[in-house]
């Protein structure tokens, strides 16, 4: 398909918003929706509509993906695996769902990249840093699939790892299941759990709040690049951050 869309930079938006170029970091468990594996299509389709209008409003726009809807490294080191091996196969999950994410953009219109930290030239051009940010500067939507290329580190430390290569100004950390910040127990388990509007990078590491790695948060940290934490599947949610929305918990 032709690049026919217009750029972040020419897009019409109705009114500012409160970042020009994000990292969009989705866990592979939301490609499963309810049914707990694989891939359902009717959910990576609204994720996409998301993500297209997120572009539309002049944001560029890249995405990491996970893979836990089809293979967590951790989960085959237990049974069995080696740990490294296990890993190697977990970024081939992402690649399949960073796939699943591109068809559905581009069949909605809207062109995409699609990068690969491991080198799969026949479905993905390889990761260069360079390229990927001029993909996003001609209002190309890019997509980073198979992790950072080496075993032991999760995708939350990759969205940290991009973010910072593309100088994007916030990463956006997406969850799912109805949790729509970082709260001070998990709510689906503890009815006094309460929300916390913000904190800061130490204040999530001292307290060990379990929703990105500590190698992530600290790389965050260190790039003084902030991190949102929200309900990935609520109507409207990500339109309404970029509006500048108090949504989610907001991390600096």
């Amino acid at each position: 398909m032709t690049d026919a869309a217009p750029t972040a930079a020419t897009t019409d938006a109705s009114e500012p918003m409160r970042w020009g170029r994000i990292l969009l970091k989705l866990s592979g468990e939301a490609f499963a929706g309810d049914k707990g594996f694989g891939i359902d299509g009717g959910v990576v389709s609204s994720i996409a509509d998301d993500v297209i209008a997120a572009h539309a409003s002049g944001v560029e726009v890249a995405v990491v993906v996970g893979g836990g809807n089809i293979w967590r490294g951790m989960t085959g080191a237990e049974g069995g695996l080696d740990r490294a091996q296990a890993d190697y196969m977990g970024m081939l999950a992402t690649v399949m769902n960073a796939l699943a994410l591109q068809d559905i953009l581009e069949q909605k219109g809207h062109p995409t990249r699609l990068q690969s930290a491991i080198r799969m030239p026949q479905v993905a051009e390889e990761y260069i840093r360079r390229k990927a940010i001029r993909h996003l500067e001609k209002g190309r939507i890019v997509i980073f699939a198979a992790g950072t290329g080496s075993p032991f580190f999760t995708t939350d430390t990759t969205a940290a790892l991009r973010a910072v290569e593309i100088e994007a100004e916030v990463l956006l950390k997406g969850t799912h299941g109805g949790v729509d910040g970082i709260y001070t127990a998990d709510p689906r388990q503890d009815a006094s759990a309460t929300k916390i509007d913000s904190l800061s990078y130490l204040d999530v590491l001292n307290e060990g709040y379990r929703v990105m790695d500590s190698t992530a948060i600290t790389h965050c940290m260190e790039n003084q690049l902030p991190i949102v934490v929200f309900d990935l599947m609520g109507e409207g949610n990500l339109a309404g951050l970029l509006r500048g929305e108090s949504i989610g918990t907001l991390v600096e």
